[in-house]
């Protein structure tokens, strides 16, 4: 199994650091700077392989030159993105499958947030890295997919056995659940989640990453097939992917 350190990064961002203890082997999942991840490293005194990365954004790449030079870690991201994306030693594809150590993991593509985006899902540790596709209580902005890419990409995820754990991208949580509470006021699992959400960042802690059952029972844009969702956003008898595209237009105004 992997170890896993979530690490704040910039404002609102999270990188993940995993590390394979029978190995030796570190891996980072983006990296919107340098300095906290290299920090982290030191911290637990492990030496960094390989630079995993989602999408193509600033926020998410910015410190992989910095941190490839002070380390000597391959690159990798998907081949889609590769013009705008650090130099990649290995580019990937959907299911294409690589390993952390002992482990291996396999690649999603999740376009919607961005064409090129990917997700890096590690099954045998149950970890599921999506940056700015699924997040926690909520899902990105679709700044160049289609609303039914983003519904597509996130029925591919919630297929994930639901004990997954889901390592997102940025701190939007109470934000994110704020929303969900318009749509359903009455749901107790998210009622119960708000409060959980509120004291972890009254105490400073991190609010991912989550239980993909968690992410099921709560977050809108994995609900909405169901007919209570489609009644609050008055559309009973539309599609899911209409349904869903409204969904994530009222939390565009929200």
């Amino acid at each position: 199994m992997l170890d896993l350190v979530t690490v704040p990064c910039l404002q609102d961002n999270y990188a993940y650091l995993i590390h394979d203890p029978d190995t030796g082997q570190t891996a980072v999942i983006d990296v919107p700077e340098a300095g906290p991840i290299l920090a982290a490293l030191s911290a637990h005194q492990w030496r960094l392989t390989e630079i995993l990365i989602t999408h193509h954004h600033d926020d998410h790449i910015q410190g992989v030159d910095t941190l490839r030079a002070r380390t000597g870690a391959m690159v990798l991201g998907a081949s889609a993105d590769a013009h705008r994306l650090p130099r990649l030693d290995l580019p990937l594809d959907e299911h294409a499958s690589f390993s952390i150590g002992n482990e291996f993991a396999r690649v999603i593509e999740v376009p919607g947030h961005t064409i090129g985006h990917i997700a890096f899902h590690f099954p045998q540790s149950r970890l599921l890295f999506t940056a700015d596709s699924l997040m926690a209580g909520g899902c990105g902005r679709l700044f160049e997919g289609t609303p039914r890419q983003m519904h597509a990409s996130l029925q591919k995820l919630a297929a994930l056995p639901p004990d997954t754990l889901v390592c997102s991208g940025h701190e939007y949580t109470v934000s994110n659940l704020r929303f969900a509470m318009t749509l359903e006021p009455g749901n107790p699992q998210l009622i119960s989640r708000v409060a959980e959400v509120a004291d972890k960042r009254t105490k400073g802690l991190p609010t991912v990453p989550v239980r993909l059952h968690e992410e099921l029972a709560t977050n809108p844009y994995l609900r909405a097939h169901l007919p209570a969702l489609k009644t609050a956003v008055g559309l009973p008898d539309a599609d899911d992917v209409t349904v869903f595209a409204e969904i994530r237009a009222r939390k565009d105004k929200f």
